[in-house]
């Protein structure tokens, strides 16, 4: 029997130990919270702990910007370790010879034996269950080499950079790589080659390699380990282990050795051997391409829509060689683009369009023997189960999945060879010719064409508990301790010996049961599940309701048998904005409203300003629906008649349209005549034009162009019943390379832009974000790191919403 004396010892030694495997959150959130991975909105439930001091809980993760989702762990209270049991396959890759899988979701990283078993951290690699907070938004990127051996992290400094960091997964050590890289939007910043030793890195609009033996690349200086400008996009490996690069006009093959030769030749040997050239200036930021498996051929996409195939080798293009290569344009709010191109050279290119119920899939197929026979065109197909592909090794069979399931093709004759899954499906990938991988939100499993299955891992669980004790297992490792024996005072014996409850689950309708032992899941038909109890011998457990921050509860700890209470996790609080104060009521009566209220809901607007083209436009509408957020977009009338079907994009998503006048004009611009008639004409013209496009009508607030608003612009407006619309951040994205050198201002990057909307932003900022191209020119576009933006207001606790909501929550 334990003394008091004793359990008020075991109770210090239990807050020591978890204080030192929280100690990085404590760190690294503490007051800092906005730099750590983007949070979610996370509720702890359903504990059941065990007599021999087990806790079992489930997390469920809502989050902005990625599926909803749950997990299942166990936590031995006595040290307080975490073990993880069910893995949601939000994004899978094959690792270690196709060994291991590498799931990443909301709860971080972990790795999947092929073969079966449970869900295992990776020292150094972010996961719930070794440390790290769960994360929201979009699932945190890492780059893992194929060897499974090295991980690429990009580790947060601010909002919008991070240091690259290499991580050697064997030894647990980590090297700084590159310091202020750009945070990932769409594409991690850095990508491996086949062979696990060398990858290539984007920083600052240039690109470099590093090889991971230290000789080659650790005391090398990142000045002679430049390939050239470009972003991540602007490279692709090949199989055979060298990679094309696009710069400008001109298509390189680098190989290895090409490489480390231009470390001693940098200032003037040109990296690689010209490949071919293409009739374009490509640039990263808005084109990216794909090479043949035979190297022989380039697709390219250009500006997100038009596609075009040529043939690599050639010096130079002409006006009749290019009328007859394969050419096609996709519609205008086409996004998440995947080409399959098979050994024989057949191309399939699936493409989603954003519709008001759901995303609709395009398919095209451009087939070898046409390609060949010179009359080559691109082909529309009929739409498979989901947006998502994958061709075979072989490139005899594709897999296609999404929300409608799971359906194999036999590829080389386009047709249905089996439907694997009705239900929806998350991710698959191909383990051989004649075997992948499955996963949905039910369960990971490995799947043979033939139609056999075998289940490699839970997803997550629906219900859950200890099996009687009558019918436990009787086993030496408990599920849940990892190979660890005992807590900080030793090894401790909980009067359970060697008997310990199997853990029983339900997935899918069908109970399994574990005891940590191979095979890792066994099928029960009869489950005799425990009472679930919150009571062991020596604890209590019970759940106490936050008040802020990303945990809207959290499990806490109360030791019986001594004194003492402690939470099973660290309490994380969203940080405290400063200098707030509230809306002047006149405002909002004057018809002029410059931003929200400063002391109500963590809430902003982002306002899309459309004055010429509508270049991110379809990005912008992908990424706001994938978060669940509705925005604002102002918009003139020579945008509406050029582009009525982005128009109609922006409403039929459910976004706010409102008015940026007739024409846009500066208002402020001496030249014209500004008269209470010319405002509300100019605006009743721009009512006319946007009900000729979308067959609506604005909404009744509007801004001027250029924010050139003064009093008697905001009473004309008033007079037409419209609401005068200012900002309270000014991204500065509205300066070309031309502006800045007039105006004598800075021109900021987007990443700098995003780390300054962060440091501007309150409860209730009205941020404007300029879409299109300008004229005056820029490298990089805000908009282009929306995806950056909204995981960084979502990680500190804001949420997006349109300016009428703002209007609203005022009043």
């Amino acid at each position: 029997m334990t003394s008091g004396k004793d359990s008020v010892k075991q109770t210090g030694d239990c807050l020591i130990k978890m204080k030192s495997r929280i100690g990085l959150w404590l760190l690294v959130i503490g007051l800092i919270l906005p730099l750590c991975p983007a949070f979610s909105k996370v509720n702890f439930g359903g504990l059941d702990l065990s007599d021999d001091n087990r806790l079992l809980f489930r997390a469920d993760s809502v989050q902005d910007g990625a599926a909803a989702q749950n997990a299942l762990f166990i936590s031995r209270l006595t040290d307080l370790s975490l073990q993880q049991i069910t893995a949601f396959p939000e994004k899978m890759e094959l690792l270690d010879s196709n060994r291991v899988i590498q799931v990443r979701n909301a709860f971080g990283a972990v790795r999947i034996p092929v073969a079966g078993g449970l869900p295992r951290t990776v020292s150094g690699v972010p996961s719930f269950a070794s440390g790290y907070p769960a994360a929201g938004g979009r699932v945190e990127d890492m780059a893992a080499s194929l060897d499974g051996r090295w991980v690429l992290l990009v580790e947060a400094v601010s909002p919008a950079y991070g240091n690259l960091v290499l991580l050697d997964t064997q030894q647990g050590e980590k090297r700084i790589i590159a310091i202020n890289v750009e945070r990932t939007a769409r594409d991690f910043p850095a990508c491996w080659s086949p062979d696990s030793r060398v990858f290539v890195y984007s920083k600052g609009g240039r690109l470099y390699y590093y090889a991971v033996n230290p000789a080659q690349s650790a005391s090398i200086d990142e000045r002679y380990r430049i390939i050239g400008e470009g972003s991540i996009n602007s490279v692709s490996w090949t199989r055979a282990g060298d990679f094309f690069y696009l710069r400008g006009f001109t298509v390189f093959r680098v190989r290895g050795t090409d490489i480390f030769a231009r470390t001693l030749y940098a200032d003037f040997l040109e990296i690689g051997a010209v490949a071919g050239k293409i009739p374009f200036d490509f640039d990263g930021n808005f084109d990216s391409f794909w090479i043949a498996p035979d190297s022989r051929s380039i697709l390219l996409n250009k500006g997100g829509r038009n596609i075009f195939y040529y043939p690599l080798g050639l010096d130079d293009f002409n006006t009749t060689l290019e009328s007859n290569l394969p050419y096609m344009i996709i519609p205008q709010s086409c996004t998440n683009i995947n080409v399959l191109w098979s050994p024989t050279g057949t191309i399939t290119i699936s493409a989603t369009v954003l519709k008001k119920d759901g995303p609709v899939l395009m398919l095209y197929r451009l087939s070898s023997a046409a390609i060949a026979a010179g009359n080559a065109s691109f082909v529309p197909l009929t739409s498979p189960a989901g947006p998502n592909a994958a061709l075979s090794p072989d490139g005899t069979k594709a897999l296609f999945w999404g929300e409608k399931g799971i359906v194999l093709y036999d590829y080389v004759n386009w047709r249905v060879l089996q439907i694997v899954s009705n239900r929806p499906s998350l991710s698959c990938i191909w383990l051989n010719n004649e075997e992948f991988i499955s996963g949905d939100d039910q369960w990971i499993e490995r799947v043979r064409v033939n139609g056999e299955r075998n289940l490699i891992c839970l997803s997550s669980a629906a219900e859950y508990g200890f099996e009687e004790s009558a019918a436990g297992a009787r086993v030496t490792q408990p599920l849940g301790i990892q190979g660890q024996t005992g807590g900080a005072g030793g090894a401790v014996n909980d009067g359970a010996a060697n008997q310990v409850s199997r853990i029983l689950v339900r997935s899918g309708g069908i109970w399994f049961a574990s005891d940590g032992t191979e095979p890792w899941w066994r099928q029960v038909n009869i489950p005799t599940l425990r009472s679930s109890s919150v009571t062991s011998g020596r604890y209590r457990v019970y759940l106490e309701q936050q008040s802020s921050g990303p945990y809207e509860n959290l499990p806490m700890i109360r030791n019986t048998a001594g004194v003492g209470t402690i939470p099973l996790l660290s309490a994380i609080q969203y940080q405290r904005e400063s200098g707030l104060s509230e809306t002047p009521a006149d405002n909002i009566q004057s018809g002029f409203f410059p931003h929200g209220s400063r002391n109500g809901l963590r809430e902003v607007s982002l306002c899309f300003d459309l004055y010429d083209d509508d270049a991110g436009l379809s990005r912008i509408l992908e990424s706001l629906r994938r978060f669940g957020f509705r925005a604002t977009f102002f918009m003139n009338g020579d945008f509406i008649r050029r582009s009525p079907s982005a128009v109609k994009a922006i409403t039929e998503m459910g976004h706010e349209a409102a008015s940026m006048f007739f024409a846009p004009i500066d208002l402020s611009d001496s030249r014209y005549r500004i008269s209470g008639d010319f405002i509300t004409r100019g605006l009743a013209r721009n009512e006319d034009e946007f009900y000729r496009a979308a067959g609506g009508e604005l909404s009744l607030f509007w801004h001027p162009p250029f924010y050139a608003a003064s009093s008697e612009i905001i009473t004309a407006a008033a007079r037409a019943g419209y609401r005068t619309i200012g900002r309270d951040v000014d991204p500065m994205d509205w300066v070309s390379r031309e502006e800045a050198k007039r105006l004598g201002v800075s021109q900021y990057s987007a990443s700098d832009m995003v780390d300054r909307i962060m440091n501007m932003k309150r409860p209730g900022s009205i941020i404007p974000i300029r879409l299109g191209m300008l004229s005056g020119g820029r490298s990089d576009y805000l908009f282009l790191r929306i995806d950056v933006l909204l995981d960084a207001l979502v990680r500190s606790g804001y949420t997006v919403v349109p300016v009428s909501t703002l209007i609203e929550h005022v009043r």
